[in-house]
Formats: C-alpha cells, structure tokens, sequence
C-alpha cells in the first residue's frame, strides 16, 4: 500500500483535487498496482509556518535595492 504525504502552502480544492489524481496516476502507472491501494495525504502549512532562508515567507517582500 503506497502512502505519498505532501507537505505545502495552502491550495484550493481543484489543486488538491489534481495532485491526488496526478500523483496516484503516477504511481500506478510505475508499480502497476490500483489505485485504490495508494494513499495520499496533503499537510497545508500556513506562510507563517514555513521558514526559508532565514525569513518567514509570510514576511513582506522587500525590492531589490530598497534595503
């Protein structure tokens, strides 16, 4: 029983709808095995809790040159 887990930022339903569909396609088309064998599950995370580069990226952007 494959289990895929995504973590990103928030999506809309249509979004989460077609990355199910997508990534279980992908997987039955590799292991040959039915699609009611994968599961799949979607952690949204809010901006506020993802960090990269040392910022949070719910922090304002600043234009190059105006630091």
């Amino acid at each position: 029983m494959p289990v895929i887990t995504l973590e990103i930022s928030k999506l809309n339903r249509g979004q989460k709808q077609q990355l199910v569909r997508e990534m279980t396609q992908s997987v039955v088309n590799i292991t040959k095995l039915p699609p009611e064998t994968v599961t799949v599950f979607l952690k949204e995370n809010e901006l506020d809790n993802i960090g990269f580069g040392g910022k949070l990226l719910s922090d304002p952007k600043i234009p190059e040159g105006e630091k």
